[in-house]
């Protein structure tokens, strides 16, 4: 596995890449459980969270939404998670964005999420292809899986060939 933490910018390569979208701020670091999941898989993690972000510097937020929506574009594919400690409006706008397009998606949300019904009805209709599930370990099964079917097919498949 490579990880990439945000600002770090990205390089597309051999291996395929996973956005880690969903909840940052005042909640878990979900994101740290998903790369110990995936700690041995041939894979790049794209991690929006990162160690330091200063929140009193007013260019901080508008480079932390560049890097993400340049990576959101080079990776293979997106796992979202989204927690019971907060809405995520971003991660919410991403999955309407992304449900429009072939990429492969991995979508999860705890029991708890207050707008988990959303997400399962919402997806159901943009993409009945994607299961939607419960908890982070079982998003980094499905990442296995896709990784096992071969995600360069899925490449194929998203653009058409």
């Amino acid at each position: 596995m490579r990880y990439v933490e945000a600002l770090e910018e990205y390089q597309p390569g051999s291996l395929p890449a996973v956005f880690l979208a969903g909840g940052i701020s005042d909640c878990p670091d979900w994101q740290c459980e998903a790369v110990d999941l995936l700690r041995d898989e041939p894979v790049v993690l794209l991690n929006p969270r990162r160690a330091a972000f200063s929140i009193g510097d007013p260019e901080a937020g508008p480079r932390q939404i560049e890097w993400e929506h340049r990576q959101l574009r080079l990776a293979d594919a997106v796992l979202f998670w989204f927690p019971r400690e907060t809405l995520c409006p971003i991660a919410l706008y991403e999955l309407g964005a992304w449900s429009m397009t072939g990429k492969p998606l991995f979508v999860g949300v705890h029991p708890d999420y207050p707008r988990r019904r959303d997400v399962e009805i919402q997806t159901r209709l943009a993409r009945p292809d994607v299961a939607v599930v419960y908890c982070v370990t079982d998003l980094a099964e499905q990442v296995r899986g896709w990784l096992r079917a071969g995600p360069q097919r899925a490449r194929e498949r998203q653009d058409g060939t």
